[in-house]
């Protein structure tokens, strides 16, 4: 079985409590580029689970640290 490298992410996480979820983000934050790829896949889990409103609110947070 061929798993795309989002399936692979997405499996290495699953069944984790929210600690562990937790410690794997903050531990890929300010980490090596090799963990950019993950933060993705799990925010792009996030970002097709949250409501419009929430979207928006991480839009603005980002957008006033970029400005």
């Amino acid at each position: 079985m061929i798993l795309s490298l989002r399936q692979a992410i997405v499996q290495r996480v699953e069944g984790k409590s929210n600690d562990e979820l937790k410690e794997i983000i903050d531990d890929s934050i300010d980490g090596q580029e090799q963990a950019l790829p993950g933060l993705g896949v799990l925010f792009e889990v996030i970002w097709k689970n949250i409501d419009s409103e929430k979207q928006s609110e991480l839009v603005t947070a980002l957008h006033d640290h970029l400005t």
